[in-house]
């Protein structure tokens, strides 16, 4: 991946541009001072893990949970309590 450092002025000038290229797979870095930066990239992952992986991490993380024939409901109840998608909870 290409990166490209700039300024924040520059940032600010063609922000439009700017996320054009980030678009093609370009990593942008603006400086902001000596010590910080915002850095622009593509995230590539999928921003929803599947129950697999959510079982998976559960186990690793010393989870006792059993998924019972219950299971289903509860998740299903959880999910439609909620207007937004809930945190991650192991990352």
């Amino acid at each position: 991946m290409a990166t490209v450092h700039i300024t924040v002025a520059e940032a600010e000038r063609d922000f439009a541009s700017l996320l054009a290229r980030v678009r093609t797979g370009v990593e942008v870095v603006i400086e902001v001072t000596e010590s910080s930066a915002i850095v622009l990239r593509m995230v590539e992952e999928s921003p929803l893990r599947k129950l697999s992986e959510s079982l998976r991490l559960a186990k690793e993380h010393g989870s006792t949970t059993t998924l019972d024939g219950e299971f289903g409901r509860d998740l299903g109840a959880i999910i439609e309590s909620r207007s937004a998608p809930l945190k991650n909870l192991w990352d």
